[in-house]
């Protein structure tokens, strides 16, 4: 399912160059532009977006003065040529916020965000149940690319500094992130952390023992501090 983006800036050139870093990639569906804010406000008052690439200072009303009375929050990602906002844009629990001029790379930092979050949901919801995102795969940033990994071809993940080796079925990647901010993000039902340095997917388990998990025929240690919530994830499954 595409993830359905809106961009407004009341600078043209801003607009083309997200429109073309929008191009680029598959899974985002360009639904809308525009260079007026009272006019967009009126757009997504009746089209709701997944995500809202945002220019904060505009004329008769800001970013900020727009999502106020929106009446849902998309993914925000601001875009503006002044740092001095940043520290507000947080109010609004916003998923980036983007530096003119923006490169493609940085573009691309703040999407791999986007993947990792489900879509917009209305503040006052609908229906008593909450909308759930369905999503079976991350997107990870290898060298200057975004590669799509399905979770189902994940055997294990091996920390290294500020990077992780991801080990699949059909090879290995490497990407630049921390081994703590995966294990928050990744499905708890379907990934534990297993050692300081690795976490594993539980359906990958061919066997178990004191000290190690075997996966793929490799050897995975456990660490002593995670044995006690690996036996209770075990006996959950």
């Amino acid at each position: 399912m595409a993830i359905r983006c809106f961009v407004l800036d009341d600078e043209p050139l801003a607009t083309d160059l997200l429109k073309d870093y929008i191009s680029r990639l598959p899974d985002l569906e360009l639904i809308g532009v525009s260079n007026s804010p009272t006019q967009a406000l009126r757009t997504l008052q009746q089209m709701p977006v997944d995500v809202l690439f945002l220019d904060i200072q505009m004329p008769r009303l800001s970013g900020f003065d727009l999502l106020r009375p929106l009446g849902y929050r998309p993914k925000v990602i601001f875009t503006t040529a002044f740092r001095e906002y940043a520290l507000d844009s947080y109010e609004f629990d916003v998923l980036d916020f983007l530096v003119k001029p923006i490169s493609f790379e940085r573009f691309l930092q703040s999407v791999g965000k986007i993947y990792r979050f489900s879509p917009a949901v209305p503040i006052l919801p609908e229906s008593p149940e909450p909308i759930k995102a369905s999503k079976d795969y991350q997107y990870f940033k290898v060298n200057k690319e975004m590669v799509k990994l399905f979770l189902e071809d994940i055997l294990w993940i091996e920390g290294l500094k500020d990077y992780v080796k991801i080990h699949t079925v059909s090879g290995t990647l490497v990407s630049y992130l921390r081994i703590s901010y995966l294990e928050e993000k990744l499905p708890p039902d379907r990934f534990a952390r297993i050692h300081k340095s690795f976490i594993v997917a539980l359906d990958h388990i061919q066997a178990v023992s004191a000290t190690y998990i075997r996966i793929n025929n490799e050897e995975i240690p456990i660490g002593r501090i995670y044995k006690a919530k690996l036996e209770e994830v075990l006996q959950r499954d």
